[in-house]
């Protein structure tokens, strides 16, 4: 198991740093507790989600569920896009492209994070509940 990080640590963080920011340090130690390869971009993951107005805790959770963190399935679409087709040229990209659609996609825009599960996957009635079970480790704070 991974080492879980605290506000102290903040400074000896690798790669992309959490900085002061509890979320980023909450998705941090998510992917950590399952040692996720993505835990290294958790401040990509709140970012954004902060800039399309997204629970910063769905895309993290989706992941868990689509790909376990993106252990599984092609390389850079840790979410399963396009029913796991899609291929992205970087983690970071793949993030960046889905955080988007869900943000701005006529599909997806306006919509509460469980608004946006029973759109992404309407044909599985267990989807939303687990991907949920996965927000609520980051924080429990309801899910919308």
């Amino acid at each position: 198991m991974g080492v879980v990080l605290t506000a102290g640590t903040v400074g000896v963080m690798n790669a992309q740093t959490c900085e002061a920011d509890s979320r980023c340090l909450a998705v941090r130690n998510f992917f950590l507790r399952y040692e996720s390869p993505v835990e290294k971009f958790a401040q990509i993951f709140v970012r954004v989600a902060d800039e399309h107005r997204l629970d910063w805790r769905l895309l993290p959770a989706i992941s868990m569920v689509e790909t376990s963190g993106g252990k599984h399935g092609r390389p850079n679409n840790v979410f399963g896009w396009n029913s796991g087709k899609a291929q992205f040229a970087s983690v970071e990209a793949g993030i960046l492209h889905v955080g988007s659609r869900f943000g701005k996609s006529r599909i997806y825009a306006g919509r509460t994070a469980m608004g946006i599960l029973q759109n992404y996957n309407p044909s599985r009635k267990a989807y939303p509940p687990k991907v949920t079970r996965f927000m609520l480790e980051m924080s429990s704070v309801a899910v919308e």
